[in-house]
């Protein structure tokens, strides 16, 4: 029941707190998708939010030996993908009873496909933003030949002014430092150009005010990178940018890598950084594959304490 006391979590297991109806194709891809997870993963426990019939139809294809590993709360609100950001605040949709049962201490962490704006309403107003930052960032990795790159943001906001670009550079950061080890991370701006001065005013004021600036995990400030430079890995382990020019270029990444056929194009899961709680966003489009993906980062976080740890580090250099 929402508001009562959650029993303790044993050691070395991950609840995941999933939303049925969040996606495209939900239910259908969510369950598929919740089986694949509880499959591959014995320690993994799943709080189904969402309708209960949706939800019996997981347990009973499971084994009689791991159901008691799956529960549920119920919800029957989905949030469409064409429904105002604001709907993420209502107590009766899948996304905010979601995060209301990670918030209660029920999961450890959620995953949803549904519209990011929902889920960041729901996520903000169920974990609250981590110390100085004031809009969370939705962060994806993509592959580049000289290893993954942390892209962000990549639709959380669409918001572009220095002040986010600056804070979603300490994200970044903080988590490629905290989750992808590295020990040194470089952080880049996506622009138009290398060239001191190159871009629009965000993006000119956002290199300024990076430029010499201490950052997390003793990440360092790279400069400028162009979107090709993304692809290499060469530059920069972290490129920031704003919400609606990282959510194309996400895509159209995507998309040439599924044409190309070169290489298994990458899970379409984010994760969204900057507020006190672990969520991964799933793409709208997401295959159970890719549903099952964004259940196992959720659990891998959790298992990392990757947002106590970015806190840290936020904190050590505010």
């Amino acid at each position: 029941m929402p508001g009562a006391s959650a029993p303790p979590a044993e050691p070395g297991t991950a609840r995941i707190a999933v939303d049925l109806l969040g996606g495209d194709s939900a239910p259908a891809v969510v369950v598929d998708g919740a089986l694949r997870s509880c499959r591959a993963d014995s320690d993994l426990h799943l709080l189904l939010v969402g309708p209960s019939e949706v939800a019996d139809e997981i347990i009973h294809a499971l084994p009689p030996n791991d159901r008691d590993r799956v529960s549920v709360r119920g919800a029957r609100r989905a949030v469409g993908m064409s429904d105002s950001p604001v709907s993420g605040g209502r107590a009766d949709t899948t996304v905010r009873a979601a995060a209301a049962a990670v918030a209660e201490g029920h999961a450890d962490a959620m995953t949803s496909a549904g519209p990011s704006g929902a889920i960041v309403t729901a996520a903000v107003l169920g974990f609250g933003r981590l110390p100085g930052i004031r809009r969370p960032a939705l962060a994806a990795i993509l592959p580049a030949a000289h290893g993954p790159v942390l892209l962000l943001d990549v639709g959380a906001s669409i918001e572009s002014s220095p002040a986010t670009l600056v804070q979603h550079g300490l994200l970044g950061a903080a988590y490629a430092s905290a989750v992808m080890g590295l020990s040194a991370p470089r952080l880049g701006l996506l622009s138009i150009g290398t060239e001191p001065g190159k871009g629009d005013h965000p993006r000119r004021a956002a290199d300024v005010e990076l430029t010499g600036r201490a950052l997390p995990g003793a990440a360092r400030y790279a400069g400028l990178v162009e979107g090709y430079e993304i692809s290499t890995g060469e530059l920069a382990d972290v490129v920031v940018t704003d919400g609606f020019t990282g959510n194309v270029l996400l895509k159209g990444v995507e998309g040439a890598l599924g044409a190309a056929a070169l290489e298994e194009p990458p899970p379409r899961a984010g994760v969204l950084l900057g507020i006190g709680g672990t969520v991964v966003v799933c793409h709208g489009a997401a295959t159970g594959a890719d549903l099952a993906s964004g259940i196992a980062l959720a659990a891998d976080l959790h298992r990392r304490a990757a947002t106590a740890a970015m806190c840290d580090l936020i904190r050590s250099e505010s």
